[in-house]
């Protein structure tokens, strides 16, 4: 088949790899001008791992394991230590790894099929599925027909507005809003990776490699802003943290209103009857975005873009996407179910919940 991908990210360079080891030919389009890695470093996890091997991709994801999160600490306002992050609670086993965004997506790229093509710079405008194949609109102008479609463009899924219906009618906001921003200065500097919190507020170093960001995340109701719009995003972000001086959040805000790739965005779910729609299909976090607070994301995108290419070996497309449903869904009910746990870890709502969590992982860690 001829097969759109909407989406250069971990589930639509997934999807290419999988789909063209079994001959499809896929088109990718990417509204960045780069396969999209900004963000923190990431967990392949539980199933996924294995599904990295089928893919015969684990030894090279292997080879760029981080241990990021095992420098993780909790500091108080002057920069001392209150306690380390113990890793086995936020692990799902021993197999995990953790990978920076940019090198898995490095590795999946590496791997796509030779007749792969690759547009950045590009975006679907339009859909229209006659039920035998998909003509496709373009922001650049032009018109292309597909077989089929699949929407792997995160959580502001065009490919989902199209074929399902607005975001607002799919979205839960889960109260959390995260921001992420190069930190050059600290960039191959070593030690513990250090969290501050005050309530309701979370700000973070995290180095790796040759490589530093700033990690923020805070607690708010639905805000209302144009996520295209980075200065809006950063003012949000600076006014989230104002008042505030202590620890190396000056610093850290700073080094936010200076990326010009700011990632800003809330801590949201999609929840979807149904993921799809006629020849359109919706993968990853179009599909069923957990958020980052479930750290099981890309996991999600792995395996589901492994099952949906497995079961479109069969001629029966519903029958095909209906399969592809009912092996994901487990998986993603237990990574939606997941957010609280993790909510209540990195962004206490009070100071005696930040106390409670710091003494737990001081016992811990005796």
């Amino acid at each position: 088949m001829d097969i759109l991908i909407s989406g250069a990210g971990v589930a639509g360079l997934s999807a290419a790899v999988n789909l063209g080891a079994r001959r499809h030919r896929v088109t990718i389009v990417e509204r960045s001008s780069h396969f999209r890695v900004n963000g923190s470093p990431i967990d392949v996890r539980g199933d996924a791992v294995a599904i990295t091997e089928k893919m015969g991709l684990r030894d090279k994801i292997r080879d760029q394991r981080l241990r990021m999160t095992e420098s993780g600490a909790f500091v108080d306002a002057d920069g001392t230590v209150l306690a380390t992050l113990p890793v086995a609670e936020i692990s799902d086993s021993d197999d995990d790894i953790e990978i920076a965004r940019e090198d898995l997506a490095a590795v999946l790229a590496d791997a796509l099929p030779a007749d792969a093509n690759v547009r950045f710079r590009e975006s679907v405008a339009a859909l229209t599925d006659d039920g035998m194949g998909v003509d496709v609109g373009f922001v650049s102008g032009r018109t292309e027909r597909f077989d089929l479609v699949i929407g792997a463009d995160g959580l502001h899924s065009a490919v989902r507005r199209l074929a399902f219906g607005p975001e607002r009618d799919f979205v839960k906001h889960l109260g959390v809003y995260a921001a992420i921003a190069d930190l050059p200065a600290e960039a191959g500097a070593g030690g513990l990776n250090p969290t501050y919190n005050f309530p309701g507020h979370m700000a973070s170093i995290m180095r790796y490699r040759d490589r530093a960001l700033a990690v923020f995340l805070f607690r708010s109701d639905p805000l209302d802003y144009d996520y295209h719009d980075l200065d809006a995003q950063k003012k949000i972000l600076a006014d989230a943290f104002a008042g505030h001086d202590e620890w190396r959040i000056p610093e850290l805000i700073a080094a936010a209103n200076a990326d010009a790739e700011l990632y800003f965005d809330s801590a949201s779910q999609i929840h979807l009857p149904g993921w799809h729609r006629g020849r359109v299909v919706l993968v990853g976090d179009a599909a069923h975005a957990a958020s980052g607070l479930s750290g099981r994301g890309t996991s999600l995108a792995l395996l589901g873009t492994c099952f949906l290419a497995e079961e479109l070996e069969e001629d029966d497309l519903v029958a095909a996407f209906e399969r592809y449903e009912a092996r994901q869904r487990t998986y993603v009910r237990v990574a939606q179910a997941s957010v609280v746990g993790g909510a209540n870890l990195v962004v206490p709502v009070t100071w005696e919940d930040i106390a409670a969590r710091n003494a737990r992982f001081q016992a811990a860690a005796q």
